[in-house]
């Protein structure tokens, strides 16, 4: 016999898709979701379908935003030389939060994972040697996450990137091993990015 009704079976089971929400937080989300007025659910249903219709992808950094460029890579007063390389979407916001950078940014939209069948070809590392070949960009901090697929990404973009003519620089003190960069404090970040290390130089 079913208990659950089918429609709140099928919510419970697309918030358990959701990275980090198991089957009993999707259960009380479901719940609370029901509980609450109608109106809150359509607002809901709403802006889901909305995020697609109105967000893409920045055509120069790889974030996503409602605007292209996005508003960073559209400010004149951010360094268009200096750019950060990122995982995600929302390593950027961590980062803009400590209020320190003020370069511009590019979105890998993951790491360098051959288990889980993520290679480079999987992620913008292309986009960012076209990017530096066009001769736009005087220095690239690497700033993936301290993890072990973080650092083979560095690893990876480092040797790729000896002998472009660009300055490599890595977040620096501050990050510890294992931490995801999204969940370190402000001001651990600011003293990553105030101390970055420099992985060559230019002759």
């Amino acid at each position: 016999m079913q208990v659950i009704p089918p429609a709140l079976e099928r919510l419970i089971s697309d918030l358990n898709k959701l990275p980090g929400i198991g089957r009993k937080t999707a259960t009380r989300l479901a719940l609370y979701i029901l509980r609450r007025p109608a109106a809150e659910a359509r607002n809901l249903a709403n802006d889901l379908l909305v995020l697609h219709e109105t967000i893409h992808l920045c055509h120069q950094c790889f974030t996503f935003s409602e605007t292209n460029p996005c508003v960073i890579c559209g400010n004149p007063n951010r360094d268009p030389r200096l750019v950060c390389v990122v995982e995600e979407p929302g390593d950027q916001i961590a980062i803009e939060k400590t209020g320190v950078f003020r370069g511009v940014y590019h979105i890998l939209h993951g790491v360098i994972a051959p288990m889980d069948g993520i290679g480079p070809d999987e992620l913008k590392i292309q986009e960012l040697r076209q990017r530096i070949a066009s001769g736009s960009v005087d220095e690239v901090l690497i700033a993936t996450s301290s993890t072990v697929p973080g650092e083979a990404t560095a690893c990876y973009l480092a040797d790729i990137l000896q002998g472009a003519p660009v300055r490599l620089s890595r977040l620096a003190c501050g990050i510890p091993m294992g931490m995801d960069i999204k969940y370190a404090d402000e001001h651990t970040l600011a003293r990553a990015i105030e101390s970055r290390q420099s992985l060559n130089e230019l002759p």
